[in-house]
């Protein structure tokens, strides 16, 4: 790195200040530890989550509770890449500044913990006690998948007393055994209030099935949803389902979400897509003819929302990866990181319902508006700032066809994306390192087709290994993840004599830091 931003400059002095205090207790050391890290390493992000230390993959029980978010997620704390799976765990209160607790679950004789979904049992239905917070997840067992029998995957349920800190497993487990399915796993729970009942989606292979519960502990299945896919989309995974209003309307409908880890995304690799329809308590069912897909890019797979949220918001985590290359990228210490937490609206237009993703609310608080070194040029905008791998740039532009921004750095690698012939797209084949895996640019460009338009809106949030775009205020979303040599500082708009660019908005995220640990660990 040619040089540190004013933010990590002023976090290694703090670091260099706890250092050197000889008393300081061995949290301080701790803390002191993690902060340097976040500072020195060239792609630990500023603002998104990533775990302390090792391996992390898919979200997992995403639940509020008493003024918290808690996000649970995969992870493996012996190594950089996937092995036996716990539920890592951590908190915070604002979405942004997450604090890394102990590992909430452990391998047990069981299995493996896969992932799944967390609940507020507020009714106290299971018996563990009124507010329990209750973790449902897949049990995979490496023994009975070694005999070569299909039924390795189960579900389990456990329970915690105190937000969180510790957790009890339920001694019947497990809750749901396996018919003879090779795929069964990925349980979300909610609370259906109509029925007063809990209902759980759980993947099976290439379908979802629904189930119910009076008490989280017996299950009763009802029903199966699958879609005609030519071709197949490989296997189904990270299910959700949930009740959206439709935007300036008095119109309700359920939305479904499912991953798929093959090839199946419009861009190759892991990706999300979702379904709109009607959920009658018993069955799903949608009039949708195609696929259509959260995010464009190859970096959001495996998100799902937030339960017991206070008001009507729903709100999404994805994991910023792709398996394709997952365990390849170029870090050390720690491995890939979670998108932005997004906020989902759901609209209507001429061509059915669009799923609208845009980064929370919250963002806007910490994000201050700042000027950035500007120049005018005959062909466009040149954006300079040590701030740009920590910074959110947006503007309007009307007749886009033909614009390209470009983002540059002092070591030649550039981030390229734009709007041509009816095609919003990206290239990240100069963007950094990017030998690490020959899948990481194997579809380059990406693509996400776009009828023509006479304005567009943009929406650019860049972190240190990360590009996240948001068109027309959510409408379009494309994520990718990036390894730049050294770090942004340059950003180019260049476009056309018929194009013009309005709004332009420059923002630096003041996010001291993102990831810290707990001081019980």
């Amino acid at each position: 790195m040619k040089y540190l931003s004013t933010l990590l400059s002023g976090l290694l002095l703090l670091c260099l200040y706890a250092c050197g205090n000889m008393e300081a207790e061995q949290k301080d050391e701790t803390a002191c530890q993690v902060t340097n890290s976040i500072a020195s390493d060239p792609y630990r992000p500023n603002f998104h989550f990533t775990p302390k230390e090792k391996w992390m993959n898919d979200p997992n029980g995403l639940v509020y509770q008493n003024g918290k978010y808690h996000l649970f997620f995969q992870h493996y704390p012996d190594s950089t890449v996937w092995g036996p799976m716990h539920w890592g765990h951590a908190v915070s209160e604002d979405l942004l500044n997450w604090k890394e607790k102990p590992i909430a679950l452990y391998p047990d004789s069981l299995g493996y913990i896969f992932s799944g979904s967390a609940v507020i049992d507020e009714k106290n239905t299971a018996g563990f006690g009124k507010n329990a917070m209750v973790a449902i997840f897949t049990y995979h067992s490496p023994e009975i998948e070694k005999t070569g029998s299909d039924k390795f995957q189960t579900q389990g349920i456990a329970y915690s007393l105190d937000e969180g800190e510790t957790w009890k497993k339920y001694e019947g487990n497990p809750v749901i055994e396996n018919p003879g399915i090779r795929d069964f796993r990925d349980p979300k729970v909610f609370w259906n209030k109509n029925l007063e009942k809990w209902q759980m989606l759980l993947a099976a292979k290439d379908h979802i099935e629904i189930f119910e519960s009076p008490d989280l502990k017996n299950w009763e299945k009802l029903s199966d949803f699958r879609f005609n896919d030519q071709p197949e989309l490989g296997v189904w995974e990270c299910p959700d389902l949930f009740q959206l209003a439709v935007e300036n309307s008095d119109e309700k409908k359920w939305v479904m979400i499912i991953s798929h880890g093959g090839e199946s995304s419009p861009n190759g690799g892991s990706g999300t897509r979702y379904f709109v329809g009607e959920f009658d308590g018993e069955k799903f069912t949608t009039e949708q003819k195609e696929s259509q897909w959260l995010d464009y890019g190859t970096d959001n797979y495996a998100g799902v929302s937030f339960n017991n949220l206070p008001d009507d918001r729903r709100i999404v985590i994805g994991w910023m990866s792709n398996w394709n290359y997952a365990t390849t990228t170029p870090t050390k210490a720690w491995r890939s990181a979670m998108t932005l937490p997004r906020e989902l609206e759901l609209v209507k237009n001429n061509n059915g319902y669009n799923l609208k993703t845009t980064p929370v609310q919250e963002l806007a608080s910490i994000s201050e508006n700042i000027k950035m070194q500007k120049n005018t040029t005959e062909k466009g905008l040149e954006i300079k700032s040590e701030e740009l791998s920590n910074s959110i740039i947006s503007f309007e532009i009307e007749n886009p066809d033909g614009f390209k921004v470009v983002l540059l750095n002092d070591s030649g690698n550039s981030f390229k994306m734009g709007y041509e012939n009816e095609t919003f797209y990206t290239n990240r084949k100069n963007s950094g390192i990017v030998d690490f895996n020959e899948k990481f640019t194997e579809k380059e460009p990406q693509e996400i087709p776009i009828a023509d338009m006479e304005k567009m809106k943009v929406k650019i949030i860049i972190d240190k290994s990360s590009v996240e775009i948001f068109l027309n205020d959510g409408e379009y979303a494309m994520t990718n993840v990036v390894y730049p040599e050294s770090p942004w500082n340059t950003l180019k708009i260049e476009h056309t004599n018929n194009t013009q660019i309005k709004d332009l908005k420059t923002q630096k995220v003041n996010l001291t830091l993102a990831n810290t640990a707990d001081e019980t660990k």
